[in-house]
């Protein structure tokens, strides 16, 4: 008996930017790539789907082919980060802003990353102009904390500096509840 584990896929760059991809077009090309129990949730490229790949070779393998089909039927490039539904559940349940005083001015991000954060990146880390914190990390996302001002986020850019090199994709940690959710229906 094979044994399926369920995956959210955290695409980059989709429905921002002029890149407008409908939720129902990005399901079915998971669905071309033979991946089963496909979903999604709202339209920020969250997509789950159960698949029998669960060792770190067979995951990074499934990403490439994901990135790659994604980029071959779209026209540009998709990052993804893969994780299990366990995984980020285990992130949730680690309250990593337990700490946080929650704001009108305050808005709390998991930032999935393609790759861990260089070792010599300090954490704790408030931006210079105090528009974001990361307040730490584990190997595939970073706690953020970001700071609105005058009621409009103003971090962009790259919020780990220059010596990071991967992508990542950020999700306010009330959407990231949401799709666990959604995805333990599949």
């Amino acid at each position: 008996m094979t044994t399926t584990t369920t995956y959210i896929a955290f695409l980059r760059a989709v429905n921002v930017g002029g890149r407008t991809v409908r939720m129902e077009r990005l399901r079915a090309l998971f669905a071309e790539l033979g991946l089963e129990r496909v979903g999604s949730y709202i339209q920020t490229g969250n997509v789950f789907f159960t698949a029998g790949a669960t060792d770190a070779a067979a995951r990074a393998a499934l990403t490439g082919r994901i990135e790659q089909h994604l980029a071959e039927q779209l026209g540009f490039p998709v990052p993804v980060m893969l994780r299990t539904v366990d995984e980020v559940q285990a992130v949730l349940d680690a309250e990593p802003f337990a700490e946080v005083e929650v704001t009108p001015e305050v808005r709390l991000t998991l930032n999935f990353l393609s790759e861990p954060l260089p070792a010599d990146f300090p954490l704790p880390y408030t931006s210079p102009k105090g528009d974001y914190e990361v307040l730490g990390a584990d190997p595939g996302t970073a706690f953020v904390v970001v700071h609105l001002k005058d009621g409009k986020w103003v971090t962009t850019g790259n919020l780990f500096g220059k010596s990071y090199r991967g992508s990542v994709t950020s999700r306010f940690l009330h959407t990231t509840v949401k799709i666990v959710a959604a995805a333990r229906k599949t």
